[in-house]
């Protein structure tokens, strides 16, 4: 039998349930705050946007000018066919930045104060990541823009230029994974910068990037067909032009999810083997 006392006695306070913690989303905050820590980086030295702003250009004018009238008989049809391909070798060759940063940023120890902080372990490399999409709808916007002050012309309507757009800057967002792998495994800055380039400019002369296909060698052909880069500027160059399109685009996506599948868990893994 209950007494007065015991009545009277409120029951204990049950430990209220811990609200579950929302990690993606936790994990979104930060790498966005680590990527305006990026832009403001590059905010702070323009110099550091000259490989998207002024090698786009650069490389129109010399080899426009100069190979145009030898390889397609006209720089005004040069131009048309070669636009495309520019744009994919600079936006190709502007990923390896992310690489050489993030590989400073560890021999300066930066990422020794990020492992003080709450974040995520996968925080910093994301929000470099993320960062750098504005590097890439700058080269994109300063090639295609520039194109048209020298007589380039999109010959498609304004949604299919702007899909052939996405198409790059996506393709750049997932091929940054590889430098970035590539800067959590060497040892210095150079390393990163002289590998990637040994990466990319093979993919970039062995492609239909300058010139077409059926004119490489036919032991060159095969490596051609299975290049990623072939296959954006096929892409690229239907979105633009109305040329043949193909498969190019599901290639194009095939490669980007390849590429993200592939190289994101080993550059994740990878720092966190640094981070420990």
């Amino acid at each position: 039998m209950t007494t007065v006392a015991e009545a009277r006695t409120p029951a204990p306070l049950r430990p209220a349930r811990a609200a579950p913690n929302p990690r993606p989303l936790r994990l979104l905050r930060h790498s966005l705050a680590l990527a305006k820590r990026s832009l403001i980086k590059m905010w702070r030295t323009p110099e550091a946007l000259i490989d998207v702003s002024l090698q786009p250009a650069l490389f129109l004018v010399i080899f426009v000018y100069i190979f145009g009238g030898a390889v397609a008989g006209s720089t005004h049809d040069y131009l048309q066919f070669l636009l495309p391909g520019i744009l994919a070798q600079t936006i190709a060759t502007g990923c390896i930045a992310i690489g050489v940063n993030l590989n400073t940023d560890l021999e300066k120890g930066i990422f020794d104060r990020f492992r003080s902080l709450p974040v995520p372990r996968s925080a910093p490399l994301l929000g470099a990541v993320l960062g750098d999409i504005v590097r890439y709808v700058i080269v994109t916007m300063v090639t295609v823009g520039f194109g048209y002050v020298l007589g380039f012309r999109i010959t498609t309507d304004p949604f299919s230029a702007l899909a052939g757009c996405l198409l790059a800057v996506l393709f750049a967002l997932c091929l940054s994974w590889l430098p970035v792998y590539v800067a959590m495994k060497v040892r210095t800055p150079g390393a990163v910068q002289g590998l990637m380039f040994a990466l990319i400019m093979p993919l970039s002369f062995a492609s239909n990037v300058f010139v077409d296909t059926a004119t490489l060698p036919g032991w060159m052909q095969g490596f051609v067909d299975v290049n990623p880069l072939t296959h954006l500027v096929g892409a690229v160059r239907g979105l633009f032009l109305g040329a043949p399109i193909g498969n190019h685009v599901w290639w194009t996506l095939a490669w980007c999810a390849g590429l993200v599948v592939v190289f994101m868990p080993l550059a994740l893994r990878a720092y966190r083997k640094k981070a420990s």
